[in-house]
């Protein structure tokens, strides 16, 4: 399979050759973070859960900017950030 932007890609040699930092976060996205992130993830990587964090209550929806905006903040992520994502249900959420 190729991809349009393959230089975005990372895989796990990398990851565990740049561990988590100031600059380059590592973000858990599950949609079930119990049979996920709980049960074990990579050391230094953060929790961001589907339901809890990015879909809206109300409008079943993606969070709006401001509320994104927020929640990279308290991950901290900033505009400066390299940002890895990955996740539960083969990284579908993390997508």
């Amino acid at each position: 399979m190729t991809y349009a932007h393959p230089e975005v890609l990372v895989d796990t040699d990398f990851v565990s050759k740049n561990p988590p930092s100031q600059n380059l976060k590592l973000v858990e996205v599950d949609y079930d973070p119990e049979n996920g992130y709980r049960k074990g993830h990579i050391s230094g990587a953060t929790l961001i859960w589907w339901k809890r964090d990015i879909n809206d209550p109300i409008t079943r929806d993606i969070v709006d900017k401001k509320q994104f905006e927020a929640l990279m903040s308290k991950n901290g992520i900033t505009p400066e950030s390299e940002v890895i994502l990955y996740g539960d249900f083969n990284n579908w959420f993390a997508a």
